[in-house]
């Protein structure tokens, strides 16, 4: 039964501080962004704007992802984030000393006001804070079941054995603090549980000081699993994160005897002893690192390398997370960010007869790269749209989200076809050195030209949001169908003359038109969409 309570206490704990740190982060998710990216290019500024951030969200990991997905996707620089980190050390003190004072008799108050007004706010804003005074009740419960069952581990000779041995053993009580750290993927949660032992006596000061060391160690396993195929930039973010802790501890470790006595004089509750050396801690290593970050940035570089490939064709320009919580605002940023790969698209089909008519095999692989720059934009921003909240978008903005969605699928689609069919056909004729007849070379180049024109105009239609423009392509497909079978027909009928030009390019040449003719259907497919939104 013990057990059990314990158990409980600790999910309870652990789900409250989770569930007040993402309800703060929904609540203020703009400002905080705005906070981040707008106060980081001064160190200073970015130590304070890091720990403010990180007390109202109450995890230095959750920081760190978010400078993750910034750094991803461009908003901010690595070096910019390096303050944010050491602001976030100190921020993340926060959560450890409200809980080190035990207002756990005021924890059912909190739960019911927060789950009232969870239940009566209809706004996005008020409800959300609801759930953080919610997180906040069921942080100080889970602390109030952890106190109140914990004293009976006294009788467990197991239990008093386990936790002798982490007091009595600094590398042991490290490692303990830095494997559940990483299991539970809080820090807060760790040191909630060292100071419930201290508070009962069943866990020296010696042993919960290695518990605070150790704690902020594995509380960067979360950063370090979600820069797992991110860029280098990003990389270097969750490096910096862990290259800071690791390095405080190893600084602190062989001084953990006097670092646990001024630890000791600065209170007489083991509770609050155990807040303090956290505290002090984060403290100490960020004032320590801060002047030296530009030293360690360019440490951390030379140890992760540049990403292989460059930046342009692989960077998105317009969408900025900021804006997410401004859903009019974020879908009027993709809407550019889908013109800029519309614009790739066309320059792509644009350069098609430019491969089949010469020898230009650099440009032929030029087009392919531009292909792979398409399927990136295409799936960023159908990430970034993803991310947009669903409560603020009325139907108008719901419908222009389905169709934005559809054109990008549709300009994909394209691309890949240039890629992936037609530059191999221009391949193909390349190296077996094939020439096209006259008249069919013609024909080609002829329904090459009505397809891209098309496409041309579609854009200016998505552009513009022109329905009449959107129209006059929809109603070209049947002129466009039958245009094919006519030049189909025609090239058939210089087989039959036995033009020896024809019989040598026919299963190019058909192809070709085939490929046009798909092309030619998602064009139309985006005039559907433009239409539709409308």
């Amino acid at each position: 039964m013990v057990l059990v309570s314990l158990f409980g206490g600790t999910a309870l704990l652990l789900y409250g501080i989770r569930l007040s740190g993402e309800a703060f982060q929904r609540a203020l998710g703009g400002r905080l962004r705005s906070l981040l990216t707008g106060l980081s290019r001064r160190r200073l500024m970015a130590v304070l704007s890091g720990a403010t951030i990180t007390a109202v969200i109450q995890s230095s990991a959750a920081t760190t992802l978010m400078l993750i997905g910034f750094v991803s996707a461009g908003l901010m620089t690595f070096r910019q984030t390096l303050g944010v980190i050491l602001g976030a050390d100190i921020g993340t003190t926060f959560t450890v000393q409200l809980i080190a004072f035990r207002v756990t008799d005021y924890s059912p108050l909190l739960v019911g006001l927060g789950f009232t007004t969870t239940f009566l706010a209809r706004r996005r804003v008020p409800k959300d804070l609801g759930q953080a005074l919610l997180g906040l009740g069921f942080m100080f419960l889970g602390l109030k079941l952890i106190l109140d069952n914990v004293g009976a581990l006294r009788a467990s000779p197991l239990a008093v054995d386990l936790l002798d041995a982490v007091g009595h053993s600094a590398g042991i009580g490290v490692l303990a603090g830095a494997v559940f750290s990483a299991l539970v993927t809080s820090s807060a949660a760790t040191l909630g549980l060292a100071l419930a032992f201290a508070h009962q006596g069943l866990l020296p000061l010696d042993g919960a000081v290695a518990i605070v060391l150790g704690a902020n160690i594995g509380t960067c396993a979360t950063a370090l699993t979600a820069s797992v195929g991110a860029t280098a930039e990003a990389k270097r973010v969750a490096v910096a994160h862990i290259a800071f802790k690791v390095l405080g501890v190893a600084l602190v470790f062989p001084f953990i005897g006097p670092f646990t006595a001024a630890v000791a004089s600065t209170t007489a509750d083991p509770g609050r002893q155990i807040a303090n050396a956290h505290t002090l801690f984060n403290f100490g290593i960020s004032l320590l690192f801060l002047p030296f970050t530009p030293l360690a940035a360019r440490a951390i570089e030379a140890l992760v390398p540049d990403d292989q490939q460059g930046d342009s064709p692989f960077r998105t320009r317009y969408v900025d997370e900021r804006s997410l919580d401004q859903p009019s605002l974020a879908l009027g940023q993709a809407t550019r960010e889908a013109l800029r790969m519309a614009d790739v698209v066309q320059g792509m089909l644009r350069d098609v007869p430019i491969v089949f008519a010469s020898s230009h095999h650099d440009l032929l692989e030029d087009v392919e790269r531009r292909d792979d720059q398409v399927d990136f934009l295409e799936r960023e921003i159908k990430l970034f749209l993803a991310r947009l909240g669903r409560d603020a978008m009325g139907p108008d903005l719901n419908r222009k989200e389905i169709g934005l969605i559809s054109v990008i699928g549709n300009l994909e689609n394209i691309g890949d076809i240039i890629d992936k069919n037609l530059m191999e056909l221009g391949r193909k004729k390349l190296y077996q050195a094939r020439r096209f007849s006259d008249a069919g070379w013609a024909e080609i180049q002829e329904f090459h030209s009505m397809v891209s024109k098309n496409l041309e105009r579609t854009i200016a239609a998505f552009a513009s949001n022109d329905r009449a423009l959107a129209q006059e392509v929809l109603d070209q497909r049947t002129l466009m169908r039958q245009r094919e079978r006519d030049l189909r027909e025609s090239h058939l009928g210089r087989l039959r003359a036995g033009l020896a030009e024809s019989i040598e390019t026919s299963e190019i040449h058909l192809d070709i038109l085939t490929n046009l003719k798909r092309i030619s259907s998602h064009v139309s497919a985006i005039s559907i969409s433009i239409l539709e939104e409308v």
